[in-house]
């Protein structure tokens, strides 16, 4: 047992329940014992418990199983443990379906006891990790599974979290490599339907047949090639959601066969004769204006005010450039673990060339450039001469240099702090780190030079 856990004991017998407790009490546990499954429910409903050991039979109006389905439904991270005769395995095993964590037959071994609570309770303390994890992400991110906290991101993730709690489709809008797939994945992973499918499907460059066989499915013989049946995309997202990205190049047949889709919610298979209902969340994606392709008769108005319910315009990396240290930082710490690389991060003169980048491939160049220079670097700090060629800057950065000439050090020094300051938006705990100083040595620089 890793960390102090409570657990309550339900048992009719009074003398087998204190046994049990003082078994689990020697492991170190908190125990609490309840002699019927009126009181275990009353206990269990005004504390806070790690694991509920629980007989099936408790010989009154509430048994087992309703304790089962009580802490099922309730908001605390809790698992039951059933004990039970061998005549009634059967029913708890239907209890394991329900949310039930184990069961153990009598007689009970105490040593088997105390493996499965230690496992229970384990399993409880890294659920609750893992939710504290997520809500520090979210505080700094605001939607898990996005970086950034420019004012531009912040708008979008506002916008985001709101979409995500409904089933309205999404059309996602901006450039190769902005990030799309990754807004669409964050939004299905913050919705009600996050325990079902996401699937993506890029709908550039695939024939109308193809395409059509991909989203709907086929049967067997339906075309040359069709060696059996396959069920499409839709199918398989039913109950959850299906990212369509670069729909702005659909062809306009399959536009219509998708229109379809999206007013009936019947997929029919190429090659079959009837349908399958299905529910399923659209999430778009294209880099084009469908409403000039709407206008030059590319794509579908009808279907196009279809997709558009919360429409979400991507900023490139180079219009939220004060996300790019937060970005190399998760990158690189990303990589650094992957590649068993002690990469620690990037020089001044490193991060400010990254920073002025302009990055045509959006985050996709970013962190397919961060890896290729975790692999490569010899040092623990990346610098400018370990950054691809084409974002060395060498003649700004002569310049730079040049117009340093004959300037008093301390000068040099405040515009150095202001603008590692600027660069980081802020966060002094980096602006350290950059620098090469402990914090409390910045803040009394900060305070020296009256910076902001």
């Amino acid at each position: 047992m890793s960390q102090k856990s409570n657990i309550l004991i339900v048992e009719d017998e009074v003398a087998h329940g204190e046994a049990l407790a003082e078994a689990l009490e020697n492991e170190g546990y908190n125990v609490s014992t309840a002699v019927n499954g009126e009181e275990g429910l009353e206990k269990y409903n005004s504390g806070i418990w790690h694991v509920v050991v629980t007989d099936l039979k408790l010989g009154g109006k509430v048994d087992g199983l309703d304790i089962v389905n009580e802490v099922a439904n309730s908001t605390q991270n809790c698992e039951v443990v059933l004990i039970t005769a061998h005549s009634t395995i059967d029913t708890c095993k239907k209890a394991l379906r329900e949310g039930a964590y184990d069961y153990i037959e009598k007689p009970i071994d105490l040593d088997l006891l105390r493996a499965v609570v230690n496992r229970a309770t384990d399993k409880v303390h890294l659920e609750t990790e893992n939710e504290l994890l997520h809500e520090k992400l979210d505080e700094k991110f605001g939607f898990d599974g996005v970086i950034g906290d420019s004012p531009k991101m912040l708008k979008i993730l506002d916008k985001l979290q709101k979409a995500a709690r409904s089933t309205i489709p999404v059309l996602l809008h901006g450039e190769s490599g902005a990030g799309k797939e990754l807004l669409a994945a964050a939004i299905h992973n913050n919705s009600p339907r996050k325990l079902e499918q996401f699937q993506a499907v890029n709908c550039a460059g695939l024939s109308d047949t193809l395409l059509e066989s991909e989203l709907f499915g086929h049967i067997k013989g339906s075309f040359t090639g069709a060696t059996s049946d396959r069920k499409g995309y839709f199918e398989i997202a039913d109950k959850g959601t299906l990212f369509l990205d670069e729909i702005g190049d659909m062809p306009l047949t399959m536009q219509a066969k998708l229109l379809r889709i999206l007013e009936d919610q019947i997929v029919i298979p190429v090659g079959a004769t009837s349908g399958k209902k299905v529910d399923v969340r659209i999430i778009s994606a294209t880099n084009k204006d469908l409403e000039q392709q709407v206008e030059e008769k590319n794509f579908r108005q009808d279907l196009y005010f279809r997709i558009r319910g919360v429409n979400i315009d991507i900023p490139p990396l180079r219009n939220r450039r004060e996300d790019i240290p937060l970005l190399l930082e998760h990158f690189i710490s990303e990589f650094a673990k992957s590649e068993d690389r002690k990469v620690k991060g990037f020089t001044p003169a490193a991060l400010r060339t990254l920073k002025s980048y302009h990055w045509p491939g959006n985050i996709r160049e970013l962190r397919n450039a961060v890896k290729a220079m975790v692999v490569l670097t010899e040092s623990e700090l990346i610098d400018v001469a370990d950054l691809p060629f084409e974002m060395h800057g060498e003649t700004h950065a002569n310049d730079e240099i040049s117009n340093l000439a004959g300037v008093n050090l301390s000068e040099l020094e405040k515009t150095a702090i202001q603008r590692t300051l600027e660069m980081v938006s802020g966060n002094r705990e980096m602006a350290a780190k950059i620098l090469g100083i402990g914090e409390r040595t910045l803040y009394r620089k900060i305070k020296e030079y009256n910076l902001t």
